[in-house]
């Protein structure tokens, strides 16, 4: 009996030393999801005020706020290449970014624009080279140098793995552009594909998901869900909505370094 109490004495002194300690250690802060891209990703200020939505405002709300937080960092008019220079953009994901965490891109659709014109300046070189140009940027007043889609996509993703972060390139959502019964297809989810398999990035084919789906409801439907009369590159809050869960089954049926464990 004598030394089952001296046991207990020497323990409770113990327990209560962890519990104090344990008080003052920082709580685990759940992950973040950054979500980057341009306007198809997020339209405005994220609430479609002109109609117009894009699928990164729609996403969080498909996973548990209690377990992971979901920012949408995308803007439009951006493509992969004035996102990345821009200090005000990716340098400011990029120091909110913790180990542990996920950063889900979808770039292309103004990365067909000029490399060099008077209003934007956004356009990249096609492709997934490492193949460059020295420009004179009229909107910069000095030289830069533009390298090819696939390159700023290889760029983002070493900057997410240096970071001990999950990176996740995302395919660009298709056009309401048809040939006959079937969507328009280019080359943009293609070498979105390449930039990811070389850097050892995950990847959801988003494109060919939707464009799975838009064929099946046809051209008419389509057009009327999905975008309505503004234009054929914005969707609508139900084509946002369209994308949003499409992206959600994907998760949910691909591991994606443990993402699926924060869906509702």
């Amino acid at each position: 009996m004598r030394k089952k109490k001296k046991v207990l004495g020497n323990l409770v002194p113990l327990l209560l030393s962890v519990i104090i300690l344990s008080s003052f250690l920082p709580e685990r802060e759940k992950p973040t999801l950054f979500i980057i891209g341009d306007s198809t990703v997020k339209n405005g200020q994220g609430k479609g005020g002109n109609g117009q939505w894009g699928w990164g405002s729609l996403l969080g709300e498909y996973f548990r706020p209690s377990d992971i937080e979901v920012r949408n960092k995308a803007l439009g008019g951006t493509s992969s290449r004035t996102f990345y220079n821009n200090p005000k953009l990716w340098q400011q994901v990029l120091d909110s970014i913790q180990p542990g965490d996920f950063v889900m891109m979808q770039f292309g659709h103004n990365d067909t624009s000029p490399v060099v014109d008077t209003t934007r300046a956004r356009g990249t070189f096609k492709g997934n080279g490492d193949n460059y140009e020295i420009v004179n940027n009229p909107l910069l007043e000095q030289k830069e140098v533009v390298y090819s889609y696939g390159f700023y996509l290889r760029r983002f993703i070493k900057n997410i793995h240096d970071k001990g972060a999950v990176a996740i390139v995302c395919s660009p959502i298709p056009r309401d552009s048809w040939v006959d019964d079937q969507v328009r297809r280019n080359d943009y989810p293609l070498w979105a594909k390449r930039a990811a398999d070389q850097m050892g990035a995950l990847f959801i084919p988003l494109n060919s998901l939707i464009i799975d789906h838009y064929e099946k409801e046809g051209m008419e439907h389509v057009h009327a869900t999905y975008f309505g009369d503004l234009d054929h590159t914005h969707t609508s809050l139900d084509g946002a909505r369209l994308n949003a869960e499409i992206l959600e089954a994907f998760i949910a049926e691909n591991d994606l370094a443990g993402l699926s464990d924060y869906l509702r």
